[in-house]
């Protein structure tokens, strides 16, 4: 299992994209894998036969444990898939030989010996109180730990594990059931939080359960790492959403004007969003409260201009970042827009592609829809939802001061903001400033 940036202790092997006894070529993709950050397709290490599968599909294992073995000898002989077994304790990991998203090398003696080492003893109970940065990593469980636990009426945040930071492993799970220890008091459904409630808020009811006939499908990991992020963001902001219409007729005439010839030039698509990250950008410079963040009781102004750009995959929503957006021209933007797209889609980004953000864009407009309400992303102070651009009559005053009908390019955007640092006034004067700033682009901006 590679290691896929500093902060990861584990990950889910989602799926194998080669059986036992398939030939393998050294850098070809031969499973994917689920962490907190991304999903990606792992490439093998070196050419050979995959001879033995250790790690099923959907089970959670430490990085740098033993996933599979490669034979690189002609005509050696070829295991059957082993069952896996349970996954060790996590230990903290030492470092990866490769970087993030590179080719996983061979499990490391440590690795392995942690998979003999004696079992711990089971996991003891520990009230947290959910606020400290242990108590909130430890409830980071993996799937499967989450399922056992529902399974059996256990809340893993009341079990102290044997992983990093506390974090319950499935050893850990299993050692606490098979030790006959009582369970520790589960929320009924009568407590337990609502989804759409406030933290500590009583839920609106009972939690649904299935009829007959209905579909049950479990949440895939990204999925579930969604759900948990919209929540906790929800619950941490004080979300107020602003919204303006924007004239954008001047941006499409200089794109129709100029399309042709910086695709020739670039080999890039130039579609509206580089013009509204740009102007974004100009922007977040002269109103720094936007591109802010807040730790309780501190407010911290970033230096760095990072634009998350949400991309809709068929599997899940993920937010890859144009890291130092102000030092990018309109091409370059669009050079990154388009290959983090295209690699998030291929399952080819980098943990570090996806974190560290100052401010988020969001795109349902190319879905048809007019506008939103965004959820601020954790460590943020604001989003720009982007609607629908689209021809619409508009009055406009003549050079006489006349009014007359014109057909125009517009299109509304909505402004999330957390209104415990951001107030209603900056963010107001900060999308009229990408207001104008859209409708005046200039040319040599091209």
């Amino acid at each position: 299992m590679p290691q896929m940036g500093e902060s990861i202790a584990e990950g889910t092997l989602s799926k194998w994209l080669k059986k036992v006894g398939d030939e393998v070529k050294r850098d070809e993709p031969i499973f994917e894998i689920s962490t907190d950050k991304v999903d990606a397709e792992i490439p093998a290490p070196t050419s050979g036969v995959l001879a033995e599968i250790v790690v099923t599909e959907g089970q959670t294992v430490p990085v740098q444990a033993l996933v599979a073995r490669i034979e690189t000898e002609k005509g050696a002989a070829i295991g059957a898939p082993a069952s896996a077994p349970a996954p060790a304790a996590s230990v903290p990991a030492a470092p990866a030989a490769t970087t993030a998203g590179g080719p996983p090398r061979e499990a490391s003696t440590a690795a392995a010996a942690s998979v003999r080492t004696p079992s711990p003893a089971p996991a003891t109970v520990s009230m947290p109180s959910g606020n400290g940065l242990e108590d909130r990593l430890r409830t980071k469980s993996s799937p499967l730990v989450r399922k056992i636990a529902a399974e059996h009426g256990i809340e893993v945040a009341a079990l102290q594990g044997t992983g990093i930071a506390g974090r319950v492993t499935k050893r850990d799970i299993l050692q606490f059931i098979e030790s006959g220890a009582p369970a520790p008091a589960a929320r009924s459904q009568a407590t337990r939080p609502s989804m759409h409630a406030p933290g500590g808020a009583e839920p609106h009811g009972p939690l649904p359960e299935p009829w007959p006939g209905d579909v049950v499908e479990p949440m895939s990991k990204i999925r579930r790492l969604t759900s948990d992020h919209m929540v906790d963001a929800r619950r941490h902001a004080a979300h107020v959403t602003s919204f303006f219409e924007i004239d954008l007729t001047r941006v499409a005439r200089l794109r129709a004007k100029q399309r042709a010839q910086f695709e020739q030039q670039t080999g890039q698509k130039l579609t509206f969003l580089p013009f509204i990250i740009r102007a974004v950008v100009e922007n977040l410079k002269k109103h720094p409260i936007v591109n802010a963040a807040h730790d309780g009781a501190r407010v911290i102004l970033r230096k760095q201009l990072n634009i998350g750009i949400a991309v809709a995959l068929d599997w899940g929503l993920i937010v890859p970042v144009i890291k130092g957006a102000d030092d990018l021209s309109l091409s370059g933007i669009t050079k990154q827009l388009n290959d983090l797209a295209d690699r998030a889609r291929t399952k080819r980004l980098k943990p570090d592609e996806v974190q560290n953000a100052t401010f988020t864009i969001t795109n349902p407009g190319v879905f048809g829809s007019l506008m939103g309400t965004p959820i601020i992303p954790l460590g943020t102070s604001a989003i720009l939802g982007l609607g629908a651009i689209e021809k619409r009559p508009k009055v406009i005053t003549g050079p006489d001061g006349e009014d007359t009908i014109a057909i125009r390019t517009c299109a509304y955007f909505s402004l999330s903001f957390d209104h415990r640092i951001v107030d209603g006034s900056d963010a107001d004067k900060f999308l009229a400033a990408v207001k104008k700033g859209l409708e005046s682009f200039p040319d040599a901006a091209l």
